[in-house]
């Protein structure tokens, strides 16, 4: 299963928030965006339940404002 987290992060926090999503083995792909999110990452789960606890553990990360998650269906 695809997926797209959307991040809102603090802007002095941005680039430890996407070092740190980048070393997480789901995520197959992220970048900075412009415009109402400030990164988006593209992963890759098993089940729609491996990406709740994965969009939960990018929410407990320090400078994450908050997540949108768009799934594959």
């Amino acid at each position: 299963m695809k997926a797209c987290v959307l991040i809102k992060a603090v802007p002095t926090k941005m680039d430890s928030v996407i070092n740190y999503v980048r070393g997480l083995p789901q995520v197959k792909k992220a970048y900075f965006v412009f415009g109402r999110f400030d990164v988006a990452c593209l992963i890759e789960a098993r089940s729609p339940s491996e990406v709740a606890e994965l969009t939960a553990k990018i929410n407990a990360v320090e400078g994450v404002r908050s997540t949108e998650t768009l799934m594959e269906a």
